[in-house]
């Protein structure tokens, strides 16, 4: 399985970014609200990075040594699938409401709430942490080179391979 490519992240936040303004620039324009997700939406940020630290914390016990127990091969792939999958979604989250905020700056002057710029620094944070956490995990998958539990080491790079 590939390593996270930063180019990645940073082309969907900002492709989200740009639609995320064009859109938000088109809605307010036309009378409707801001096209931002509820700050409700917090909660399941909240939960997905903790669920990926939860399962992360697994591999990474065994990783680092309590292997009385073998590691599930299908758990470590699930593991290492949903921490890149919360890094791409956290990447589009904070582009999105980047690109929104970026937008209600402009309106600041004639809006009498700045509601939409708060939700959307809120979920720029969350956004980031889901980043942040996708990349720790992503770390704790892997394997330290020459670790003899593992098999063959992949070669070309200087850590070892997923667990």
């Amino acid at each position: 399985m590939s390593d996270i490519r930063f180019r990645w992240l940073a082309v969907i936040g900002l492709v989200a970014g740009a639609v995320g303004w064009l859109v938000n620039w088109w809605a307010t324009r036309n009378g409707l609200p801001a096209p931002a997700l509820h700050l409700s939406s917090l909660i399941t940020v909240v939960g997905i990075t903790a669920i990926t630290l939860i399962f992360g914390r697994k591999v990474l016990v065994w990783r680092n040594g309590s292997r009385k127990k073998p590691l599930n091969p299908i758990l470590a792939l699930r593991t290492l699938i949903l921490a890149q999958a919360c890094a791409y979604a956290g990447a589009l989250s904070l582009g999105w409401h980047a690109g929104i905020f970026v937008d209600q700056l402009s309106l600041i002057g004639v809006r009498s709430a700045p509601g939409p710029l708060w939700g959307s620094l809120a979920l720029m944070a969350g956004g980031i942490g889901m980043i942040v956490v996708g990349l720790v995990v992503e770390s704790f998958c892997r394997l330290p080179p020459g670790d003899d539990d593992a098999g063959p080491v992949r070669q070309g790079r200087d850590e070892g391979e997923y667990a």
